[in-house]
């Protein structure tokens, strides 16, 4: 009986593993990790608001945050790294709804509601051989 009681009081005081989220953009890639805390978004070290320049960005990122409310219990950090600042936000919202997705699943249909769980996977399309970059030709001359 003893054994039992002192099993249980092990696994509440054991520290709780974080959350993963990967999400993807462009050419950027963040991994974002979900914590109990208080709602902070740090992004390579820094709070989102000093990382990101432009206001669009900033909300961009924090938009899944504002559609849970479930946020304000969690701290999150992410890493991100290639391409520019609007992939790397981007990248970010997928990351957070994706760790959140895994952490609480009745959160699926809000997410949902609100596009943050779909993949926008269009990319740079490459320049082609005998043109001026991918769709774009040289200027035609007649004689």
């Amino acid at each position: 009986m003893e054994k039992a009681k002192k099993a249980t009081t092990a696994s509440k005081s054991a520290p709780v593993a974080p959350v993963h989220g990967v999400g993807r953009r462009k050419s950027s890639v963040a991994r974002v990790w979900m914590r109990r805390g208080s709602g902070k978004l740090i992004v390579n070290g820094l709070d989102y608001t000093k990382y990101f320049d432009t206001d669009i960005n900033r909300m961009s990122a924090s938009f899944p945050l504002k559609v849970i409310n479930l946020a304000k219990t969690y701290d999150f950090e992410a890493n991100v790294q290639g391409g520019g600042m609007s992939g790397q936000a981007d990248a970010i919202k997928l990351g957070i709804s994706r760790a959140i997705l895994e952490k609480h699943t009745e959160a699926k249909p809000v997410l949902k509601e609100h596009g943050l769980i779909t993949v926008d996977s269009r990319v740079k399309e490459r320049k082609k051989y005998g043109q001026k970059a991918a769709r774009r030709k040289f200027q035609f001359v007649k004689r």
